[in-house]
């Protein structure tokens, strides 16, 4: 076994924790430390926090982002199959269009149970 050929695994690993770690230790350096009134004030929204930060959402808001995350997974889909159409020949196609049925079918599934409206 020939440890030569891992030199430039080791290099890779050694050059990403030093990108990661060198600009973090010269900004904990170089910068100064000096919080003041100002600094230390709410941003962001311009006012003092009025309720806990652990508040509970509506599950439509969860239910909204999970079914944005799978439908954009599954369109990630239609890009390559796009791509290589011409090369996949019928039996890709059909695969396809078995897949855009099963597409449809789950989106007007969520449609009609209303998981799309927002109120």
């Amino acid at each position: 076994m020939n440890l030569e050929n891992y030199f430039p695994v080791l290099l890779f690993i050694i050059v990403g924790i030093l990108v990661g770690v060198v600009p973090q230790l010269l900004g904990r350096l170089a910068a100064p430390h000096k919080p003041d009134a100002q600094k230390l004030s709410p941003y962001e929204c311009g006012f003092e926090a009025f309720e806990d930060a652990r508040m509970k959402f509506d599950v439509r808001y969860y239910l909204v982002a999970i079914l944005f995350i799978l439908f954009d997974l599954e369109t990630a889909f239609f890009f390559p199959w796009a791509v290589a159409n011409r090369d996949l020949g019928w039996a890709g196609f059909l695969v396809m269009l078995g897949f855009i049925a099963e597409f449809g079918i789950g989106f007007w599934y969520i449609w009609k149970k209303g998981a799309l409206d927002w109120e």
